[in-house]
């Protein structure tokens, strides 16, 4: 127990002076993945073992902001439960070179992701892909909101059932599942994308999709998304 609470001071210490030094930290100088880079990082993904990483989740205290089995409580962070392994890899990568340093929140995130390996990565990864993905009655029907089905047209908006699934369950690869992701936490994202401040995307997918939206129109997807009790 004793080692436990000064492993979790010590690390809540390195995160804050992070965040203090986050004005003066670019928001990363890490070199973006070409779509080959990042095909052969996640085809050499280690082999995972879910036990470890529902382990893992415990002994680095990942419960604190996402949850006993990764079902956030906050809003200000993601639910991880039924995401995909090969994204929340990919995150946890992304965390520990830098390239994904939005704001003075990534903080906490860098800190713990220096403390992992890519077999710490894939364990955790894969342990929050087992658990059950939180797909609302409505997401779970027939998508509703145009966007989601259609697009946009007029500003060159693809749908984005066609990269995140139907259901908001995700798609190939890295692609992420949506469903379930608190809806504060959506709506930053998306305006991060927006603004280019977060920039771990793929060919600059997101950051093309979330630019021409209106602050309606992604409060609209992020009503859609969240879990029931998020509204």
């Amino acid at each position: 127990m004793k080692n436990s609470l000064s492993f979790a001071i010590g690390l809540l210490s390195a995160a804050m002076s992070g965040m203090a030094l986050a004005a003066e930290v670019p928001g990363s100088c890490a070199v973006e993945w070409t779509p080959a880079a990042l095909s052969q990082v996640l085809k050499d993904m280690p082999k995972a073992d879910t036990q470890r990483g529902k382990v893992l989740h415990s002994s680095m205290f990942c419960a604190s902001c996402h949850g006993v089995a990764g079902e956030s409580l906050s809003t200000n962070w993601p639910s991880l439960n039924g995401q995909r392994a090969e994204y929340t890899y990919k995150m946890l990568l992304d965390y520990q070179s830098g390239l994904r340093f939005e704001d003075a929140k990534s903080s906490m995130m860098k800190v713990e992701a220096e403390l992992l390996t890519k077999q710490d990565m894939a364990d955790l990864a894969a342990f929050y892909a087992a658990q059950p993905l939180p797909v609302a009655a409505h997401v779970a029907s027939v998508p509703t909101d145009k966007l989601i089905r259609k697009g946009d047209v007029a500003s060159l908006v693809t749908p984005c059932a066609s990269c995140h699934g139907l259901h908001g369950q995700g798609g190939i690869n890295e692609t992420p599942a949506l469903a379930g992701l608190p809806r504060e936490y959506f709506i930053r994202s998306m305006e991060n994308f927006s603004n280019g401040s977060r920039h771990n995307d793929g060919v600059q997918a997101m950051r093309a999709f979330a630019k021409p939206l209106t602050r309606e129109q992604i409060s609209a997807l992020a009503d859609y998304y969240a879990p029931v009790a998020d509204k």
